[in-house]
């Protein structure tokens, strides 16, 4: 058997490496690949039917939005029938955040604390009704205070998506 010279072996390297690369290549262009929605959608529905049940003020869910609005979130909590709080996250169709917060509780806490710390800018009418506009470093919000029940509709998103989720917001139905 002939013995190698130092140049053929790493000329047998290379092609070697060469050969698995084109295999790995080969394997990548032909594995499926997940081209779908990467937001994990979250179902509201239900959650929404059994906290209106138990809560001591009619919640609010949006209807009628597009299915590019994605729902990410959703928590309601109870336990205070003086400080309940409803919540549902949204990716928007811009790929945005926006989100529905209810409560019964502190509306400075509220807008302070899911607002982000957002200062009041002015007054917007969405469907027939005056909500207060804050605006800050992170998020932009519309809050309206109605018989004790604080509505918030939040996020990075822009005013006028804010506006679309608060305009489609409806107590349960049926």
């Amino acid at each position: 058997m002939a013995r190698k010279t130092g140049r053929q072996t790493v000329r047998d390297m290379i092609i070697s490496l060469g050969a698995c690369g084109l295999v790995v290549g080969a394997l990548f262009l032909v594995a499926p690949h997940s081209e779908g929605d990467p937001v994990k959608r979250v179902p509201y529905d239900l959650t929404f039917r059994q906290a209106s049940r138990v809560s001591p003020y009619p919640l609010v869910a949006p209807q009628g939005l597009s299915d590019r609005w994605r729902a990410t979130s959703v928590d309601f909590s109870g336990f205070n029938p003086n400080d309940t709080q409803w919540h549902i996250g949204f990716i928007n169709p811009n790929d945005k955040y926006a989100a529905v917060e209810q409560s019964n509780g502190f509306t400075d806490e509220l807008v302070r604390d899911k607002g982000k710390r957002g200062k009041p800018i002015g007054n917007v009418d969405v469907a027939g009704e005056q909500w207060k506009q804050y605006d800050g470093p992170k998020y932009r919000s519309l809050v309206r205070v109605r018989d004790g029940i604080t509505t918030m509709v939040t996020g990075n998103a822009t005013f006028e998506d804010l506006t679309v989720l608060a305009a489609s917001l409806r107590p349960v139905t049926g």
